[in-house]
């Protein structure tokens, strides 16, 4: 886990540091900083930091970071999302069960792993209800917690 949160600190900064044209290049700059991941990985780190390409005024493309203003505004979205879709929050163990308006667990899902929470390992939505698992040692309460700091207006149950 802190490995992760280390190597996304260090992709953040080799994206800002240097002229990345490719994810080839980035792993390789990956290794020099002593990370061994594979192009899979990688590739969901980028997408989960929301990097993009862009011309450099030349024949090629360069990632390219989100500025703090679109990260909020993206992140106020899924909020929104999760916000007109969920019902209720319920947990037993690792596991989380939200549950949703038919139709709406696919946003839910999406907003939960947009927001990028520590405390969750992974998502699975239905039509109307999603499972959410947690990381070892974290409880349905600090998850919880954790939520309602992400969204403050997620109300108590």
């Amino acid at each position: 886990m802190k490995e992760r949160l280390t190597r996304l600190k260090t992709v953040r900064k080799l994206i800002k540091n240097y002229r990345i044209e490719s994810q080839e290049e980035l792993l390789g700059y990956l290794q020099r900083e002593g990370f061994e991941v594979t192009q899979a990985t990688l590739s969901r780190d980028l997408k989960l930091l929301k990097v993009g390409k862009i011309s450099d005024g030349h024949a090629s493309y360069v990632y390219t970071l989100p500025d703090e203003d679109e990260r909020r505004e993206s992140e106020q979205i899924y909020i929104q999302d999760f916000l007109r879709g969920y019902v209720s929050i319920d947990f037993s163990g690792n596991i989380v069960v939200i549950k949703t308006f038919g139709g709406h667990a696919d946003a839910v899902s999406n907003a939960i792993d947009a927001l990028n929470m520590e405390e969750i390992l992974g998502t699975v939505a239905g039509d109307n209800c999603i499972f959410a698992c947690l990381r070892e040692g974290v409880s349905g309460e600090d998850f919880l917690k954790a939520l309602k700091l992400r969204i403050p207006e997620l109300e108590d149950e």
